[in-house]
């Protein structure tokens, strides 16, 4: 790995012009009350972990078209409740998990919420929940499903369960939900980055490499999947490229970043040719808020600041609730 994109000096003022459309405001009201048409429906199982210190639920909700969708629910057994929780999602092509991986959070004093990804956790964590909707023509993958059409994308559905899993937060037992902080890595940190410009009143996003942000440049930038695949899909659909970009620009995390007014922590890394950096400052200049910083990993790719940053997580996060 190597240098490849922006100096930092030139990341920590880049504000790039990305698309966005007239009407996306009104496109995401519509997406939320038609998915809000359908009762949420939680329900919360408890499981036998064999874990002493938490309390772990098995949770269906009712995300996009009332399709059910899984997480996990983690809940601190000792300490002062109702607890405060972090959401969490998930990267690309991983599911919820066990519950026996949802530990670090409630070590910290916080419940946690490990939302499933539809119709993905076959690629490095196994995931429970079915995306039950067909698409058209695709490549490989997830990136291009439905993407000649907003209402049809893949992303739709997703980013409208990751405010669904948010909505279940708030009423899941043992929990304050006036308290509700959201995080993930790439994928998980450009639903993370979604969630946040969605909803309102929330303590805290914690997007780390995120994924899902400025794809015109990240498509042309690098060479790595997830983005590759518009690429790929673009060589066979060459007429399809202004159809494709108009879709993406009601997804891009730039222009959900601008409505996003929690507290935020960021990370990036310099070498990271999966999610580049150019792309995360761009979300990050464009949040919508004075509280915010970002940890950047100089000679790290996509694993970013690993453990280390889940440190600066808990410090950040515990200075605000």
């Amino acid at each position: 790995m190597a240098f490849f994109d922006l100096p930092l000096e030139t990341l920590r003022d880049y504000r790039p012009d990305v698309a966005e459309p007239a009407d996306f405001d009104e496109f995401w009201a519509a997406t939320l009350k038609e998915a809000r048409a359908f009762d949420l429906d939680p329900v919360f199982e408890p499981v036998e972990t064999g874990l002493t210190m938490v309390t772990s639920y098995d949770v269906t909700f009712r995300g996009w078209g009332g399709h059910p969708v899984k997480a996990w629910l983690t809940v601190p057994k000792y300490g002062d409740g109702p607890f405060p929780i972090v959401v969490q999602y998930q990267g690309y092509n991983g599911g919820r998990g066990i519950p026996q991986q949802q530990i670090g959070w409630p070590n910290y004093g916080y419940a946690h919420l490990m939302m499933d990804t539809r119709g993905q956790g076959s690629g490095w964590l196994i995931g429970h929940t079915p995306d039950p909707v067909g698409s058209g023509p695709q490549h490989a993958g997830f990136m291009t499903r439905g993407i000649t059409d907003p209402a049809e994308y893949y992303y739709r559905r997703v980013y409208t369960d990751a405010v669904r899993a948010v909505e279940t937060a708030r009423v899941a037992p043992g929990v304050d939900g006036t308290r509700v902080a959201v995080g993930g890595g790439s994928q998980g940190g450009g639903l993370t980055i979604a969630a946040a410009g969605l909803c309102g009143d929330l303590v805290g996003a914690l997007p780390d490499v995120p994924f899902l942000c400025q794809f015109e440049r990240a498509i042309g930038l690098t060479d790595a999947d997830p983005y590759a695949e518009i690429a790929r899909y673009l060589t066979v659909h060459r007429q399809q490229e202004e159809q494709v970009y108009r879709t993406l620009s009601y997804f891009d995390g730039v222009n959900l970043a601008r409505r996003a007014t929690a507290p935020a922590l960021f990370s990036t890394a310099l070498m990271d040719q999966v999610c580049p950096p150019s792309t995360v400052f761009a979300a990050y200049n464009a949040w919508n808020s004075a509280d915010k910083d970002i940890r950047v990993y100089r000679f790290n790719g996509h694993e970013g600041g690993s453990y280390d940053q889940s440190v600066e997580h808990a410090t950040w996060l515990r200075s605000r609730v």
